[in-house]
């Protein structure tokens, strides 16, 4: 059996490649674990789809636990086109993988336009237009990230996690609302500036590890994808098979 690996900033994601081109169950482990997790299950022989953007060390520690195990491994990398999907960077090497892989995955979809929320180390945007067309993407900080600076710059900002309100009377939670807000309003702004340049509404695609972050999403009628990668991946690995 090969296997897909998707090697983030925080976590590694493996899944077996079935028989038909589809992902199988995903499982995410944290860095410290990633060497040991390329091993286990991995028989020699096989074939591992790699796609990676974290550290090289880290990566190339998980490359040379392969190779100790007679396993062969295909760096994935972000191309300028890859079946009905085109990248809108003039210089695709700039695009991380994971969101090559997450619009390749989307250009599949049969629910097009989409726009493609991935909350990770980052909070990125990417508009795919249904003809496969990637029109761009953003990139911002997480509501955590955003959090963590304010207390790092500010000490009297530097508060116990808060909640969530519409107009907070106390700073802890002033800081929990405010840097939720100015993710999900980036999303719904997104998500206006889609319709108006495509003439038809964007289905929203969440993915990634830390979209709870962003709270409640039922009003902007959001489809959760956390394997996103991960399936673009697969979709990878069988026509480079093919």
């Amino acid at each position: 059996m090969n296997w897909l690996i998707d090697l983030g900033n925080t976590r590694l994601k493996l899944a077996p490649l079935l028989p038909d081109g589809r992902s199988g169950d995903v499982r995410a482990f944290a860095h410290a674990q990633a060497a040991a997790v390329a091993l286990e299950g991995i028989e020699a022989g096989s074939i591992v789809f790699l796609a990676s953007v974290a550290e090289a060390k880290i990566a190339q520690e998980v490359e040379q636990a392969l190779d100790a195990r007679s396993v062969r491994v295909r760096r994935v990398r972000t191309q300028a086109q890859c079946g009905r999907l085109r990248i809108a960077y003039p210089a695709p090497e700039h695009l991380g993988v994971d969101r090559f892989l997450a619009l390749l995955a989307a250009s599949e979809r049969p629910d097009g336009p989409h726009l493609i929320v991935s909350v990770g180390s980052a909070l990125t945007v990417d508009l795919l237009a249904t003809d496969g067309r990637h029109v761009g993407g953003l990139i911002a900080a997480t509501p955590s990230h955003m959090r963590r600076a304010l207390a790092e710059r500010f000490a009297a900002l530097d508060v116990a996690a808060g909640d969530i309100v519409d107009f907070a009377s106390d700073t802890a939670d002033a800081v929990a609302s405010g840097t939720r807000a100015m993710a999900l309003g980036l999303i719904e702004r997104c998500l206006r500036q889609a319709q108006a340049r495509l003439g038809a509404p964007a289905t929203l695609l969440v993915s990634g590890g830390g979209a709870t972050d962003l709270g409640d999403l039922s009003a902007l009628h959001p489809v959760m994808a956390p394997d996103l990668v991960i399936q673009g991946l697969a979709l990878h690995a069988t026509r480079r098979a093919n």
